[in-house]
């Protein structure tokens, strides 16, 4: 117990240092070379824990998808943003519109992190980095705070660097309501 809650204030603390460097608002971030605008935004299939056991970026065709990258399962910035993403879930789902989340963590975190904070959108297990980098999202060893909005027709749309985990959510809502007219 004792070496979980230790593990976890570190991760926090790192979650929170990768936070205030991932504050580049540049096609440069930290993450590395971010994918250009009004492309085709990188396609992906990952392992999740959740129905066939893989999500891909073409399964959603014909919806917007609100890809978020975050650092790590159960600290503390990365809990608030996930919890203001299922809180506004049912304002996504109205918009025709999925939530994704990947971060570098397994599955079996995925699914403990889903079912300790009752998140109803898949977290997708992007363990070896490689579509965090085809985003211009990975820190070496865990995902920068950056999120992406794709149109239904897999166009790139909206970039988010910086993130601010507390009114994310509310910023990414209000980007897809001026998005989809």
């Amino acid at each position: 117990m004792l070496r979980r809650t230790l593990l976890r204030t570190f991760l926090a603390g790192m979650a929170f240092f990768l936070t205030c460097l991932s504050a580049v608002p540049a096609a440069y971030a930290l993450g590395g070379t971010l994918p250009a605008l009004n492309q085709p935004a990188p396609e992906f299939r990952l392992p999740t824990h959740i129905g066939n056991g893989t999500i891909s970026l073409s399964d959603y065709r014909g919806k917007w998808v609100v890809a978020y990258f975050y650092p790590k399962d159960f600290t503390p910035g990365c809990t608030l943003e996930a919890q203001r993403f299922q809180q506004d879930l049912p304002k996504y789902l109205s918009r025709n519109t999925q939530i994704l989340g990947i971060s570098a963590d397994s599955i079996d975190a995925h699914a403990e992190f889903c079912e300790s904070e009752g998140l109803r959108f898949p977290l997708l297990a992007d363990t070896d980095g490689s579509v965090s980098k085809a985003y211009g999202s990975w820190m070496g060893i865990v995902s920068a705070r950056h999120t992406f909005i794709i149109d239904p027709n897999g166009i790139l749309r909206q970039i988010f660097t910086g993130v601010r985990p507390v009114i994310h959510s509310t910023e990414v809502l209000a980007k897809l309501e001026e998005l989809q007219g």
